[in-house]
C-alpha cells in the first residue's frame, strides 16, 4: 500500500502496484548507482591526473562523467527511498529542485553529446588540422555553451510547469518529477506547457540528434573513400563508443519526451525513464573504458604499473 499522508508534496507512484518488482528494482538501481559513482569518478581522476589524457576528447568525456554523477545523485537517492518502503512522497521543494536540476543536466547532455560528435568529425575528417581547430580555448567555450544552455532551458521551463494547477490527489505516475508527468497531473489547461515541451523537445533533442547524424554521415563518407582496412578500424575505434552512448541516451529520451499519449506508452515510458536516469550514466564509463586502451593504460599508470605491458 502507498502512504498518502503528504498533502503539500507529491506521491511518486513508480511501480507501487508491483511491490515485488520494486524490491528487485531497488537492488538493480542501488548497484547501478554505485557503479556510476565508481566509473565516472575514475574517469574524472584519470582525465585530471594523467597528462596523456589531457586532450579535447577526454576533456569532453570528463564533462560527461561529472554531469552523470550530478544527474544520478539528483534522482537516485529519492528513488531508492521510494522503492524501499511504502512512503512514496516527495516535498514540493524537493520536486522543484529535482525538476530544475534534471532539466538542466538533461539538456546539457544533449548539447554535450553533439559537441563530442563534432570533435569526432574533426578528428576523422580533418586529422591534420585537428589541433588547430579543436584547441583548448574552443573546448572550454563549447563546454560552457552546453552548461549554459542547460541552465537557460531549466529557467525557462521549470516555473511554468510548477505553476500548473495540480489535481488534489497529487499522484505522479513516475519515478521522479519530470515535465511530462507533471503536465499529466494537472487538472487545468496545459496547452501552453505542451507547446513549450514540444518546441523545446524539437530544439534540444531533435536538432542535436540531427547534427550528430549529419556528423556521422560525413565521417562514414570520409572513411568509405579510404581504401585501407587499418584506417577503417581506427575510425571505428575512434567513434564507436560515442555512437553507442548516443544511441542509448537518445532512444530513451525520445521514448520519454516524444511518446504518444496512451496508457501503454506511459507504462513503457517508466522503464525508458528509469534507464535514462540510471542505466545510461552507469553504462557510459563502461563503454568508454572497455573499448579504450588509452584509458586502461592510464588506469594502470595511476596504480604505478606499466600500462603498456598490461595491454600487449
Amino acid at each position: 500500500m502507498v502512504n498518502q499522508s503528504s498533502p503539500t508534496g507529491f506521491l511518486l507512484l513508480g511501480f507501487s502496484e508491483h511491490p515485488h518488482l520494486e524490491k528487485i528494482l531497488f537492488v538493480v538501481v542501488l548497484c547501478s548507482y554505485l557503479l556510476t559513482l565508481l566509473g565516472n569518478t575514475l574517469i574524472l581522476l584519470l582525465s585530471t591526473l594523467d597528462p596523456r589524457l589531457h586532450s579535447p576528447m577526454y576533456f569532453f568525456l570528463s564533462n560527461l562523467s561529472f554531469l552523470d554523477l550530478c544527474f544520478t545523485t539528483t534522482c537516485v537517492p529519492q528513488m531508492l527511498l521510494n522503492l524501499w518502503g511504502p512512503t512514496k512522497t516527495i516535498s514540493f521543494l524537493g520536486c522543484s529542485v529535482q525538476l530544475f536540476i534534471f532539466l538542466s543536466l538533461g539538456t546539457t547532455e544533449c548539447i554535450l553529446l553533439t559537441v563530442m560528435a563534432f570533435d569526432r568529425y574533426v578528428a576523422v575528417c580533418q586529422p591534420l588540422h585537428y589541433t588547430t581547430i579543436i584547441h583548448p580555448r574552443l573546448c572550454w567555450k563549447l563546454a560552457a555553451v552546453a552548461w549554459i544552455m542547460g541552465l537557460i532551458q531549466s529557467i525557462v521551463q521549470t516555473p511554468p510547469t510548477l505553476r500548473l494547477p495540480f489535481c488534489p490527489h497529487r499522484q505522479i505516475d513516475d519515478f521522479l518529477c519530470e515535465v511530462p508527468s507533471l503536465i499529466q497531473l494537472s487538472c487545468g489547461d496545459t496547452t501552453f506547457n505542451e507547446i513549450q515541451l514540444a518546441v523545446s523537445s524539437v530544439i534540444l533533442v531533435v536538432v542535436p540528434l540531427s547534427l550528430i547524424l549529419v556528423s556521422y554521415g560525413a565521417i562514414a563518407r570520409a572513411v568509405l573513400r579510404i581504401n585501407s582496412t587499418e584506417a577503417w578500424k581506427k575510425a571505428f575505434g575512434t567513434c564507436s563508443s560515442h555512437l553507442i552512448v548516443v544511441t542509448l541516451f537518445y532512444s530513451s529520451v525520445i521514448a520519454v519526451y516524444l511518446q504518444p499519449k496512451n496508457p501503454y506508452a506511459q507504462e513503457r515510458g517508466k522503464f525508458f525513464g528509469l534507464f535514462y536516469a540510471v542505466g545510461t550514466p552507469t553504462l557510459n564509463p563502461l563503454i568508454y573504458t572497455l573499448r579504450n586502451k588509452e584509458v586502461k593504460r592510464a588506469f594502470w599508470r595511476l596504480w604505478g604499473k606499466d600500462g603498456e605491458s598490461k595491454n600487449t
